[in-house]
């Protein structure tokens, strides 16, 4: 999934993004959305975000969220 799209990015998801340190090699980092940094409802290079850790860079990927229920013993 591209992350093109603002309203398919939430806090909370875990993503791939671009460092602008990285856009020439297009090496992706992953981590935990803090907060969406793009405004507007679409950007074709991806949607800006700050992630948990702190560092910013354009959505490249949105990873599927685990939909299995926790195991109880």
């Amino acid at each position: 999934m591209a992350g093109t799209k603002r309203s398919e990015i939430h806090p909370g998801d875990t993503v791939d993004i671009v460092l602008k340190q990285d856009q020439a090699t297009g090496k992706l980092t992953r981590g935990v959305v803090k907060e969406l940094l793009t405004g507007s409802s679409f950007h074709p290079h991806g949607i800006k975000a700050r992630l948990t850790d702190g560092k910013v860079g354009r959505v490249k990927a949105i990873q599927p969220k685990d939909k299995t229920p926790p195991k109880t013993p």
